[in-house]
């Protein structure tokens, strides 16, 4: 197998996609990356991250791919849960205390700071409307957030998302608590899901 062959599969396992740091991995050098990029007309889209023609532009998996450390959260992972039917007007990520996350604000994108302890709570992979996989706040995870922050939620997407969980048949009531426990909500928690049942 050529290395154009090699760099073929890792554009089609990237849905048009390609990453530097993939190439890298496979043992192909970036003189030989820059060739494969000018040879199949494909567009730098961030550092490190180019895309083919034919991709579709995929904002939460471009945003993913520059910032590494970022987690979907609040209504964007409402979104890729599918628990709103609307896409926010700003995409809303977590970060851990302490990340610099100044680029972001100036994208347009609201930053959710969050304790070391607490930021990896709830992490899981979630797929975008275009198939690409990012992480994102798991379902209880992000019921948690939109309790803890819903002064900052719209009151139909707060309800709608609250109805939508407790309505799914996949819904994990001990997650949920635990989690709300570790992020000290637990009594909130418990008053919004049995107003629910």
């Amino acid at each position: 197998m050529s290395k154009f062959d090699v760099l073929d599969r890792l554009v089609e396992e990237g849905n048009g996609f390609l990453q530097t740091s993939a190439t890298l991995e496979c043992k192909i050098s970036k003189p030989t990356l820059a060739k494969y990029v000018a040879a199949r007309g494909m567009e730098r889209v961030a550092h490190g991250v180019y895309m083919t023609g034919d991709a579709w532009p995929d904002d939460y998996y471009l945003l993913y791919l520059r910032n590494g450390r970022i987690v979907f959260s609040l209504e964007s992972a409402l979104y890729l849960h599918g628990l709103t039917d609307r896409e926010p007007a700003l995409t809303t990520v977590a970060v851990p205390k302490g990340y610099n996350s100044t680029h972001l604000g100036k994208d347009g994108v609201r930053v959710i700071h969050t304790k070391p302890e607490w930021f990896e709570i709830g992490i899981s992979r979630g797929q975008t409307g275009f198939g690409n996989e990012v992480p994102v706040y798991d379902r209880e995870r992000t019921i948690c957030d939109i309790i803890r922050f819903k002064k900052d939620v719209e009151i139909q997407t707060f309800q709608t998302a609250m109805k939508e969980y407790m309505r799914n048949k996949g819904k994990n009531l001990g997650n949920l608590i635990g989690y709300a426990r570790a992020l000290g909500i637990e009594e909130k928690v418990r008053t919004y899901t049995e107003m629910m049942l």
